[in-house]
């Protein structure tokens, strides 16, 4: 089985399901998840974990992601995009200062009321399911942090702009051009949607199906794999005494006097140095898995075991 994090550049018209389903066919396994969906008209960095790397695919969702979007001024859809229905269109009569004033207006925190057309669960159900059945919910809105915008590009004959948007999780950049739309009275949607960055992910660094599927003829796509160890840099590395891994083969806690050595220490304070979690090896220096220092029992717990 293949294991480890490989970067996969999602092509238009299909969906990230889609993109996992090729693969599977591609690596001949069926242990693969990926950590973020995105639309099938969007495009870009699609980390996808493979064999024993899907147990982190939760915590890779967690990182912030950038991306490059086009915002098309003066037209409303159903979906926030273009490929839905027009509801509205209007004369756009802001000027550039004031329509850049209103797009930098949104750096920061903000309450973004997630799309109906979105695979949110609502009582079992995936919103956009209750949308294509022409029924729309009550939503809540969701915090989100828009760390910065940049104008990359207006085009005033068409009232498109490029923008570069770096955000926490669970940003919706559809939302955000429909709110931006709003903001300025005459509606907007996203155009294009390319996805540049997730954490240490990057679009240079990314993969087509294609290119995948000729690495693996080659013999070379452990090359262009990611280990599960390495996603966490910043972790204390704890090599455990060799008289005490059965402890960590099991799956159990351990205390520092049975740590043999440890790299990476952070200067922050805790116990010998050491905070937070930590990626725990055998004596053959082979990974075991993320464990987290509990200050009240004085032990490391494991988060995630990898063996």
């Amino acid at each position: 089985m293949i294991n480890g994090i490989i970067n996969v550049y999602k092509e238009k018209g299909y969906t990230s399901h889609d993109a996992v389903a090729k693969l599977r066919g591609i690596l001949k396994q069926k242990k693969i998840g990926h950590t973020g969906t995105l639309d099938p008209d969007a495009e870009g960095v699609l980390p996808v974990c493979l064999g024993n790397a899907t147990k982190i695919c939760d915590m890779l969702t967690d990182k912030d992601k950038t991306y490059e979007a086009v915002l098309l001024l003066g037209i409303t859809t159903d979906t926030q995009d273009l490929t839905g229905a027009v509801l509205d269109t209007r004369k756009v009569t802001a000027g550039r200062k004031q329509i850049e004033e209103a797009i930098l207006g949104f750096i920061g925190e903000y309450d973004q009321l997630p799309p109906m057309y979105s695979a949110i669960k609502v009582n079992g159900k995936r919103l956009y399911e209750l949308a294509r059945a022409g029924k729309e919910i009550e939503r809540k809105p969701r915090k989100v942090w828009i760390h910065n915008i940049r104008i990359l590009e207006y085009k005033e004959e068409t009232h498109e702009i490029r923008m570069f948007v770096d955000c926490s999780k669970g940003t919706y950049i559809r939302t955000l051009c429909h709110d931006i739309g709003a903001l300025l009275k005459c509606g907007g949607c996203m155009k294009t949607l390319l996805r540049t960055k997730v954490g240490a992910f990057t679009l240079e660094n990314s993969l087509k199906l294609s290119e995948i599927e000729n690495k693996m003829r080659q013999n070379r796509l452990e090359d262009y794999l990611v280990k599960v160890e390495d996603m966490f840099p910043d972790y204390t590395k704890i090599l455990v005494a060799e008289e005490f891994t059965k402890l960590i083969y099991n799956g159990n806690s351990f205390r520092i006097s049975q740590i043999k050595e440890r790299t990476g220490v952070s200067d922050n304070g805790g116990t010998d140095g050491i905070t937070g979690r930590v990626r725990v090896y055998d004596q053959k220096k082979q990974f075991i898995g993320i464990y987290e220092y509990n200050s009240e029992d004085k032990r490391f717990k494991p988060v995630k075991m990898f063996l």
